[in-house]
């Protein structure tokens, strides 16, 4: 958080000055930024005692909660089409999760809250981008992160062994730079598209951490996950097609 926010004050507070942080919803960017400390922070202990892609699987239970709450909170349509698609990605999690698949149920747990949390932010960034650029939107994140997370760092640091390596240190300013780049992205997409449509095509998530999961740490998915992997990835892919030929309208 503090690299990010360095990079944000660094590459464009010379030339934004106040327009880096001046904002009409300031309550809400903060409230967003500590949801998402709390995503940062209930990943890390879910994934202390859960394999990534089921960690992941489990989180993405979210963008069909999003696609729902966007329905009367947001006054946002969501098609008949983009609803099956929905239900057929969420069985793909549902696949990859299944009873006697032997995850820890307190990682279950904090997956859970997870996916919780995570349709908060996905539902706070939709409405923020009405009104506030994706910049600020980074910017106030960044900051909170690294308040947040500065403070609570402190009781810890007179600790023996409290202070990470030189390779923990570069592989948290790697984080960093990943986030800035993602972060700002994902901003961008949901002030381009409606949450009903951006939410969904994250399912993609799932499959690139099972993979990563795979490579990394050696975990293989079994067949049954699989094939709940191929469904979240056909889903994500009709969805963006489907959302394309909507907005391209019909053919002249």
């Amino acid at each position: 958080y503090a690299l990010s926010l360095g990079l944000l004050l660094i590459m464009f507070g010379p030339r934004l000055r106040g327009a880096l942080w001046r904002t009409q919803r300031p309550v809400l960017l903060v409230l967003r930024g500590l949801t998402l400390s709390g995503i940062a922070l209930v990943m890390g202990l879910a994934l202390r005692v859960m394999p990534v892609g089921e960690t992941v699987a489990i989180m993405f239970l979210a963008p069909v909660l999003v696609m729902a709450m966007a329905v009367p909170i947001l006054g946002e349509k969501v098609s008949g089409v983009g609803w099956v698609l929905a239900a057929i990605g969420f069985a793909g999690v549902l696949l990859i999760v299944r009873p006697g698949a032997a995850l820890d149920p307190t990682g279950v747990v904090m997956a859970l809250m997870l996916a919780v949390l995570m349709t908060v932010f996905h539902l706070l960034t939709r409405f923020l981008t009405r009104s506030e650029s994706a910049l600020v939107m980074l910017f106030y994140v960044t900051l909170v992160g690294t308040v947040s997370f500065g403070l609570a760092a402190l009781p810890y640091l007179g600790q023996p062994g409290a202070m990470p390596t030189l390779t923990h240190l570069g592989l948290m300013a790697l984080m960093g730079l990943v986030y800035t780049v993602g972060h700002f992205i994902f901003a961008r997409a949901y002030s381009m598209a409606p949450a009903s449509v951006v939410a969904p095509v994250n399912y993609m998530h799932v499959v690139w951490a099972a993979l990563l999961g795979w490579l990394v740490f050696g975990h293989i998915p079994d067949g049954w996950t699989i094939l709940g992997m191929a469904m979240i990835l056909g889903t994500g892919v009709a969805l963006a097609a489907v959302a394309h030929r909507g907005r391209a309208g019909p053919p002249k």
